[in-house]
């Protein structure tokens, strides 16, 4: 029997899942994993987070709606707020994942029906067995205060996954569009559809799931002020 995890473990060792087992992920896993990851701060301990976890013919309709919309041209219907194009360092870190993970798969650069399968893999919620829609309630919208603890919960429930030998994806394509979503998960109006995670067990042979993405230096990230006088 292996050691469990160590919080070190968890944090360097996860890394974002794209190819799944097909494998059903036990309800009372996921319940533990959601439990774990509720015990996230947020601000003055509101707890604006709900969980809307969708699984089998209901994930299937929601794909194929999700993918038909997508590829009609029906514009993007996601809850939160965009911020257009990257640019700058942001934009190169975008492009860097993305030449990384296209190197795995094999997919080349003018090879644009391999990168559109890609793209609807994402719409796809990359066919995990599992779908977690987080939502907010909408008696708090407007502020970005709920969607930073959404945000929080999120970074716990994928990292309380990993300890259990699941993976997961953050993914914003599958709430593209909202309204496919909130009609077969049935979410309820008072709730804004904050951002979906795929979830499952993990698929070693799946190329993509090798990749691990480069993070930014501490040097390059952090400003220590006042700690002048400790050093020396």
């Amino acid at each position: 029997m292996s050691s469990p995890m160590t919080f070190d473990d968890v944090v360097f060792g996860r890394r974002s899942i794209r190819g799944y087992l097909r494998k059903p992920v036990p309800k009372t896993v996921i319940k533990e994993v959601i439990e774990m990851a509720m015990r996230a701060p947020s601000s003055l301990n509101t707890q604006p987070w709900n969980f809307y976890v969708v699984t089998g013919e209901v994930l299937d309709r929601i794909r194929a709606g999700n993918t038909e919309r997508n590829l009609a041209g029906v514009p993007s219907s996601r809850e939160f707020r965009g911020h257009g194009e990257y640019a700058g360092p942001h934009r190169e870190r975008q492009i860097e994942i993305a030449k990384q993970l296209f190197g795995a798969m094999g997919i080349a650069r003018e090879d644009k029906a391999a990168r559109q399968d890609w793209v609807l893999r994402g719409f796809r919620q990359f066919d995990a067995p599992v779908a977690v829609v987080v939502t907010y309630d909408r008696s708090i919208h407007g502020g970005d205060i709920a969607p930073f603890d959404c945000g929080a919960v999120a970074n716990a429930l994928v990292n309380a996954a990993w300890s259990r030998g699941l993976g997961c994806v953050i993914n914003s394509q599958g709430i593209m569009q909202s309204p496919v979503v909130r009609e077969h998960a049935g979410i309820a109006e008072d709730q804004v559809i904050m951002i979906c995670i795929a979830m499952g067990y993990p698929d070693d042979s799946f190329p993509a799931n090798a990749v691990v993405s480069r993070r930014k230096a501490v040097e390059d990230a952090t400003v220590f002020v006042g700690f002048e006088d400790q050093e020396g």
